[in-house]
């Protein structure tokens, strides 16, 4: 039996404080509690069929489903109809918690060594379009704290930089587990539908920022000045362009990127708009079809995937996939989910990944990836934290 034929997965109902989903991006909030029913899990690329067929079934609840995809295109993702849609309320109480333990996953040096090991296999690469050119390499950071992190309160928490979409989505567990979310403050919008017009925001190439303004102005100035970081950004914005355009009547993007600031990084942003041939092209077909982008797995992308794997200790599950949803008519926004933490209990665990091209430098992405983890850790009053 395909992905797509799989039968309907009746909900398993439990408090649903343990399946609340939310989404609050700059003008605009989505908040749900509860499960009605949960979407055939599949493979990304089957993503558009497995959510028509969804709704082309009369069944009770809400045109609405909500969720998260995997990283790996390959993996099944995490799709469900929520019980009922809920007014997104504005600010709650947020929660302090201690440090207690936390580890490197990898070391700094151990990440350095692996881009280092990267960048001699893009230096040793053909010169030809199938060949690898760009990987995103990842690293985690396991935090644990002394009480139960609390999810939303860390979102509350994160949403205080009014540039970016903070979520929280519920995420599978075995049976017997503690309930488990995907937590997070992500700048990238993968795709946003709106009837037949469509937009993409793309990210690709970053620098820390600094409390000093002169010192920030120069970051700025070499960041889009820099080589290396545009023709990372170019990657990620002709992947996009290219998988776009047989769809659209119209696409369009600014021949070079934007800066685009968060609190603790900048980042260089193309913009892309669109109209669509087919008014039955969906935001979930549209999110199958782009995602993985360059920007968080490289290109060409199954030649990335082999490396990522090769070369990261760990599985990235939701990390640098993508949260959102999509409705009944097919409009719908989703999210490219970085920055983010996997929370469990008293656990979490953070994730902050690079673009590697040909002249990285390994100790700039090691610095990239810290300045990355700054957004949660200041989330979660954390300082003592080394990555």
């Amino acid at each position: 039996m395909t992905a797509a034929a799989r039968p309907l997965a009746p909900a398993t109902m439990v408090d649903d404080s343990d399946n609340r989903f939310r989404l609050h991006a700059p003008g605009r909030s989505l908040a749900t509690d509860g499960v009605q029913a949960r979407l055939p899990a599949g493979p990304t690329a089957t993503l558009g069929a497995r959510v028509a067929a969804f709704f082309a079934a009369p069944r009770p609840g809400p045109d609405l489903l909500v969720g998260a995809l995997p990283f790996d295109p390959h993996h099944d993702d995490a799709i469900y109809q929520p019980l009922r849609s809920v007014p997104a309320t504005g600010p709650q109480s947020t929660q302090s918690v201690r440090l207690i333990a936390a580890s490197e996953q990898p070391a700094a040096a151990d990440y350095a060594a692996a881009v280092a090991r990267c960048v001699e296999g893009l230096r040793a690469a053909p010169d030809s379009d199938e060949a690898l050119r760009k990987v995103v390499l990842a690293r985690g950071l396991r935090m644990e704290a002394d009480v139960a992190i609390d999810p939303h309160a860390l979102a509350v928490r994160l949403g205080h930089d009014a540039s970016v979409t903070t979520y929280v989505v519920p995420l599978p567990v075995a049976p017997g587990d503690a309930p488990a979310w995907l937590v997070g403050a992500t700048p990238e919008l993968l795709v946003s539908r709106r009837g037949r017009n469509i937009v993409s925001h793309p990210l690709a190439g970053s620098a820390r920022r600094d409390g000093d303004s002169v010192r920030d102005r120069a970051r700025t100035d070499a960041l889009l000045a820099s080589a290396k970081d545009l023709r990372e950004h170019r990657f990620v914005v002709e992947a996009i362009l290219d998988g776009l355009a047989p769809l659209c009547s119209r696409l369009q993007a600014p021949a070079r990127p934007a800066l685009l600031a968060t609190e603790t990084m900048w980042h260089l942003a193309t913009r892309i708009t669109g109209t669509l041939k087919d008014p039955d092209v969906s935001s979930a077909m549209l999110a199958g079809l782009l995602h993985p982008t360059p920007a968080v797995c490289g290109t060409p992308r199954m030649a990335a995937l082999q490396a990522i794997r090769e070369l990261e200790p760990f599985d990235r599950g939701f990390y640098a996939g993508a949260v959102g949803w999509t409705d009944a008519s097919g409009d719908g926004d989703w999210y490219v989910s970085i920055r983010c933490a996997r929370v469990q209990d008293n656990a979490m665990h953070l994730f902050a990944g690079a673009g590697i091209v040909a002249d990285s430098v390994p100790a700039l992405e090691v610095d990239e990836t810290a300045g990355k983890f700054m957004a949660l850790r200041n989330a979660l009053g954390i300082d003592g934290a080394r990555a």
